[in-house]
């Protein structure tokens, strides 16, 4: 059976062509790919965001738009990316293959899972359209400090609430489908030991997104109190404390970086074995080593906030805790790298962005060790060291990790095989221009330039150069990619049975007793 056929056109539940098969489908793979599209979509306008700031930042002095504006730039971008593109791309990723990957039919929950998606549009269409309301759009940047967004705030804040309660629900929905459909829907046989490591990784990644999106319901719910209703849980004057603000969101922001990372985990746990011709080295360590990154992501939240005025002895704490997840993530990358260690390796394009995202995360892992240290951190602190940093990790780990991912199941979503030169071109113009734009902003960074500030120094004027070049780089490449994508689906040539020339039959770590939903049956299975 070709993959054309198998797998991929069968089991919708709804009307059958044209738009309503879109609107109202709950196959899983329908709404898989409208996750999808839609996260390429924000991929772009938020990377489009993010070239104003660079274009702003070419040179010191004021050229390009009024601070303003630059501010609800910077604050957009960060909540596009974060919400609208890495988010919907994880939960796109998850439809798509945990179904297939656990040997069940469709998702637990398919008529949530339709509802899930369809609130994404109109809450980032709402998010978008503050930018034309009077005043503005947000201004604060993505991490809304209070007092800055309440009582400083444009009127538009209401219209951004509403918009970041839409996204938070329709995340939550999309966990609880998750776990539902993992707990109860694996074939038999199918124990939790061998259920490949997205499987796992998405798994653990729902329980932090029903852990963690609740705080953020309750925090913006805070705020539009303080805006509209005369509380003053964020304002010193009424007796309130701008600090719980950071507390709360900060309790929610650190575990959504992990979310934001743990799925990508999952797929390079796949990509390397299969493109290694090996099995994963490790397979229990890695569930184990996942499992304790999320509990720590939960204790470690206050290392954002070093420099508020923080007891010693919560500064000692959240140094060393945070120090301590580099101890799980350490064991990820040697496991990862053993695999590769005397295995028969190819490097087609899903193997090479997978080989970038593990040195390129290391270098963004290393810089935020630098940033646990306290004392060290009143130096680093917003400043574009923290840039640098954070880019580090959630480019070439949670973008490049779902690159890879779709480079390495086009061919079993759609049967046509992506051009493997296309893709190469893509990686290194991608690999060249994130280290051009995010690399110098470690040195302006130390040098102490202030971040969401749109005019410098003159002294920064060259590594500023370099990174907005490396900006436009890195962006006309996402161009390119959504080029290569379109051109494979659209004229393809058709996938073989197997793509990937004996390396899938690999990919899973444990071969399972289930119905073998790959391209090709391993011979335990056969």
């Amino acid at each position: 059976m070709s993959v054309a056929t198998s797998n991929v056109t069968h089991d919708h539940h709804g009307p059958s062509s044209g738009i309503g098969r879109w609107m109202f489908t709950t196959n899983h793979k329908d709404i898989g790919t409208l996750y999808l599209w839609f996260s390429l979509i924000m991929f772009l306008i938020g990377g489009t965001m993010a070239l104003i700031i660079r274009l702003e930042l070419f040179q010191p002095g004021l050229q390009v738009v009024d601070p303003g504006f630059f501010n609800q730039m910077t604050t957009m971008h960060g909540l596009i990316m974060v919400f609208g593109a890495v988010m919907p791309a994880f939960v796109g990723l998850a439809n798509w293959l945990i179904p297939m990957m656990i040997g069940a039919p469709d998702m637990a929950l398919p008529r949530m899972n339709n509802l899930s998606f369809w609130i994404l549009p109109f809450s980032f269409s709402l998010l978008l359209s503050t930018l034309l309301m009077e005043g503005g759009g947000p201004n604060f940047g993505w991490t809304f400090y209070a007092p800055l967004s309440t009582t400083y705030a444009p009127p538009s804040v209401t219209f951004f609430i509403f918009a970041m309660h839409m996204a938070g629900i329709s995340s939550i929905m999309g966990a609880i489908n998750v776990i539902a459909t993992i707990l109860n829907m694996r074939a038999p046989g199918m124990t939790f030991m061998k259920m490949p490591l997205f499987v796992w990784t998405w798994l653990i990644t729902a329980f932090l997104l029903i852990a963690v999106m609740p705080v953020l319901a309750g925090v913006i719910t805070m705020m539009l109190m303080d805006v509209h209703f005369g509380t003053s849980f964020f304002s010193a004057a009424g007796g309130g404390d701008p600090v719980l603000f950071q507390h709360l969101f900060w309790f929610f922001g650190h575990p959504e970086v992990y979310i934001m990372i743990l799925p990508a985990f999952g797929i390079v746990s796949h990509i390397i074995p299969a493109f290694s011709r090996k099995k994963l080295f490790g397979y229990a360590s890695m569930v184990y080593a996942t499992s304790s990154i999320a509990f720590l992501s939960f204790i470690v939240w206050a290392h954002h906030m070093f420099t508020v005025g923080l007891p010693l002895v919560a500064e000692l704490f959240f140094m060393y805790a945070t120090m301590l997840i580099a101890v799980p993530t350490g064991v990820k990358v040697f496991n990862w790298v053993s695999t590769m260690y005397r295995g028969a390796l190819t490097f087609e394009t899903p193997m090479l962005f997978s080989i970038a995202f593990i040195v390129l995360f290391t270098i963004g892992g290393l810089s935020g060790l630098m940033l646990a240290i306290s004392p060290a951190d009143f130096q680093y602190h917003d400043t574009y060291f923290v840039v640098a940093h954070f880019h580090y990790v959630l480019v070439p780990g949670a973008i490049f990790g779902i690159m890879a991912a779709v480079y390495f199941w086009l061919p079993k979503w759609c049967g046509k095989m992506y051009n493997e030169t296309l893709g190469k071109i893509h990686f290194w113009w991608s690999f060249i221009g994130l280290n051009l734009t995010f690399f110098p902003m470690h040195f302006v960074g130390l040098a102490g330039m202030p971040r969401r500030i749109p005019d410098y120094a003159l002294q920064f004027a060259d590594f500023n150069m370099v990174s907005s070049i490396g900006g436009f780089v890195f962006g006309t490449a996402q161009v390119f990619f959504a080029y290569v994508i379109i051109k494979a689906i659209r004229e393809g040539e058709p996938a073989a049975a197997n793509p990937w020339e004996g390396a899938e039959g690999l990919e899973w770590t444990i071969p399972s007793p289930a119905p073998y939903h790959s391209f090709s049956t391993p011979p335990e299975v056969k």
